[in-house]
């Protein structure tokens, strides 16, 4: 098993884990929680296959990302209390899971031998766009149109990857300071109240 594999799985656990507690929080049923699981960990990966023609996506090839969905979700719906007496648990769980996905996507389009800015932008989609999935079906405005430090934290990730390499870094330090530096940007970006200027004139 390679790190990035691993690092696939981890990033599928927490954002399904990310899901459940987003329906879990809405009430939602044991099929509402699993689908919105199931969605929130691979809607990102799903796009960015699509986009790059990686077909059949990713998930339909191994069964592992299945049982880790549903296993992630069965977690949650159990120690629902547990996590939920943690400080902003959804917020957590998902700033760990846009650290590795935006990885995993900058890497699996750099394989491609792809631009690096489009590399950067694949790991950004790969990254928020199950968030974005999520957000939609329990009602909510998605975290990346809001002010907060979302898809930026991604993009610097990506800048950030690409850098270390340039100067011949070792792989697995260059994954672990890309993760690392993402995760940061979004924690301290909430913990400091840190974020984009609005766009727009406000009403009067």
């Amino acid at each position: 098993m390679n790190i990035i594999y691993l690092l696939d799985l981890i990033g599928t656990f927490t954002f399904a884990v990310s899901g459940a507690l987003a329906a879990s929080n809405r009430r939602f049923d044991l099929f509402g929680a699993l689908f919105i699981g199931f969605v929130t960990a691979v809607g990102g990966g799903t796009t960015r296959d699509v986009i790059l023609g990686l077909t059949p996506v990713f998930w339909i090839k191994d069964i592992s990302y299945l049982i880790v969905i549903v296993s992630a979700v069965v977690f949650t719906l159990i120690f629902s209390r547990k996590i939920a007496a943690l400080e902003k648990p959804l917020l957590f769980f998902d700033a760990i899971g846009i650290g590795v996905f935006t990885l995993i996507g900058v890497e699996k389009s750099t394989a491609l031998e792809i631009l690096p800015i489009f590399a950067i932008l694949m790991g950004v989609l790969t990254a928020v766009m199950g968030g974005v999935l999520r957000d939609v079906f329990v009602y909510e405005i998605p975290l990346i149109f809001r002010k907060e430090i979302y898809a930026t934290a991604c993009f610097v990730g990506g800048i950030v990857y690409f850098s270390l390499f340039y100067f011949e870094m070792n792989k697995s330090v260059v994954y672990f300071i890309t993760m690392l530096v993402i995760i940061a940007m979004r924690l301290l970006s909430l913990k400091f109240q840190i974020s984009l200027p609005k766009v727009g004139v406000d009403k009067q």
